[in-house]
Formats: structure tokens, C-alpha cells, sequence
């Protein structure tokens, strides 16, 4: 879970840094259940293992989120809903002078949560979707990956736990 985590957030720092996208403020809480999950994986790696499995399906709810929070972000992007978030809306100045419009305006100007990233120019599929995509999986391969015990016994190789 640590190495997934950490899988995510490094192909969102990398898309952020290295090919200049502009996360928006729902990019932004996606990454949340991300880094909750590399605690949860430290975490497991350092207890017993009878301490670390409960630990581990702690990430189930965590990988919940994370579909729900896609799921959330996708329909913004498709226009089924309104964004939560006032970030995430354009900008609102009533009156006085010009000066201080452009004082009230932020130093980096946002992305809107509607605008999706493509990741793939070819594949019509966001980040945000490739996001739930990849949490999805791991929320199925987390209770399996938890249930392997004893598969190699009897064969001369350790037990896998």
C-alpha cells in the first residue's frame, strides 16, 4: 500500500512538475486518500504481522474515498453536477476600481474543475477517471493480497503471509 501510494502521488507530482499540468482543487483532495494510504503501509511495515492486517484493511475505506472523490471529480468534469468546492468556480468581482480587482486576484491562476487532464492524448480517459481506475483495482487486490497464506507449504519454499 505504501508503494502504491507513493506510485500515485509521484505520477501526480511528475505530470504537475515535469509537463506543466495545473492541478485544480478536486486534483488537489484526490491525493488525500493517497497519502493516507503510504501511512497505512508504513505503518503495517514496521508492526507484527498480526498487528499489520488489520492496519492493511484499514485501506479498504481509504480506497473507498478515493473511488467516491473520483467519482465526484468525473461527473464535474462531464458537467452531471456542480463542483463542491468555491475554487473551483471562476472568480466573482463586484465593484471598485481596477487596481483592486487586480489586488483581489490570486498570484497563480487556477484550473477549473471541469476542464479535464488527459494523461494520454490518444485515449479519451482522464486522470481523475484513470485515478478511480487505479483505486478500484487496488481495492480488489487488497482482501486478496490478505487472504494468501500457506500457498507454497509443503514444496521446500517459505510460506508466503
Amino acid at each position: 500500500m505504501a508503494l502504491a501510494g507513493s506510485l500515485a502521488l509521484a505520477l501526480a507530482w511528475w505530470t504537475e512538475h515535469a509537463l506543466g499540468h495545473v492541478p485544480c482543487g478536486l486534483c488537489l483532495w484526490e491525493r488525500w486518500p493517497y497519502r493516507v494510504l503510504v501511512g497505512l503501509g508504513i505503518g503495517a511495515m514496521v508492526l507484527p504481522r498480526d498487528a499489520a492486517r488489520p492496519v492493511l484493511w484499514c485501506c479498504m475505506p481509504v480506497l473507498l474515498v478515493s473511488c467516491g472523490l473520483s467519482v465526484l471529480h468525473v461527473g464535474v468534469e462531464q458537467g452531471w453536477w456542480p463542483s463542491p468546492l468555491p475554487e473551483c468556480r471562476a472568480p466573482t468581482f463586484h465593484g471598485g476600481t481596477f487596481a483592486e480587482r487586480l489586488a483581489s486576484m490570486p498570484a497563480r491562476p487556477a484550473k477549473p474543475c471541469d476542464a479535464p487532464t488527459y494523461l494520454i492524448v490518444w485515449l479519451p480517459v482522464s486522470m481523475t477517471a484513470l485515478s478511480g481506475l487505479y483505486a478500484f483495482m487496488l481495492l480488489w487486490l487488497v482482501p486478496r493480497g490478505l487472504k494468501v497464506k500457506g500457498r507454497f507449504r509443503g514444496r521446500g519454499r517459505k510460506t508466503i503471509q
